[in-house]
């Protein structure tokens, strides 16, 4: 069943044209990997479905309601996280808790079991609450990024290259955090490195100079070494 589908996506910042007819789904509970070279969109179509950078043409929808002229706050609110890729996106003279705190759009009521929620997937960061957050790790800092979107209860989140700049021993860690996520939550990931992609993935799109080039299960994107070299640049 598909939770999010965006359906001939054209948008453009100044007067470069970015994104030039997208279409893909995302199906509930799949994690639904978005591949591609640097500058190929896949960023801008993060930020399009959230309505961060409008669209010139195409649909977005969410549950089968069109959301493409909706306020990035009102999407926000209907259920959908976008965790961008840069690190300092986080308050950093904030603690932690103070952090979350902030993100949280739920009653009084139901922040300790969101809190003990965000602690089952990120123990570090029960160790760290009362911390300011620009102590915490380029790693810890990218958790934080996620923890405040999983904070609420959303159906979807949207990660932009979670895994960027990150050593690997980080990056197996933060495999096994997606693997937990995806569990509870339908994930739309733009990722770099196709190793991570590949543990991870359930679908995946991949997206050159602005446009789909080829969709497919995970396992049988991952094997098809001619497609990999030519639109990714990968040689396995």
């Amino acid at each position: 069943m598909a939770l999010l589908e965006v359906e001939n996506m054209h948008a453009f910042i100044g007067p470069f044209h970015i994104l030039q007819g997208v279409s893909f789904v995302a199906k509930k509970g799949k994690l639904t990997v978005i591949l591609g070279r640097n500058g190929a969109g896949k960023t801008t179509l993060l930020r399009s479905i959230m309505n961060m950078i409008p669209t010139k043409t195409g649909k977005v929808l969410f549950k089968g309601e069109d959301i493409s002229k909706l306020p990035t706050f009102k999407i926000a609110r209907m259920g959908i996280a976008y965790v961008p890729s840069a690190q300092r996106r986080i308050f950093s003279k904030l603690t932690v808790e103070e952090n979350l705190k902030l993100a949280f759009m739920g009653s009084k009521d139901s922040y300790e079991e969101r809190l003990r929620f965000v602690f089952d997937i990120f123990p570090d960061l029960e160790k760290m609450l009362k911390d300011k957050a620009r102590n915490l790790s380029g790693g810890q800092q990218k958790m934080l990024l996620v923890a405040r979107a999983m904070i609420n209860n959303n159906e979807l989140l949207l990660i932009d290259e979670p895994t960027e700049g990150l050593s690997p021993i980080l990056v197996k860690r933060f495999s096994d955090t997606l693997n937990k996520l995806k569990e509870h939550v339908t994930i739309i990931l733009v990722e770099q490195n196709f190793k991570l992609a590949s543990e991870v993935g359930d679908e995946c799109y991949i997206l050159d100079m602005g446009k789909i080039v080829q969709y497919g299960a995970m396992r049988d994107v991952a094997q098809n070494k001619e497609l990999l070299k030519k639109h990714l640049g990968v040689s396995l």
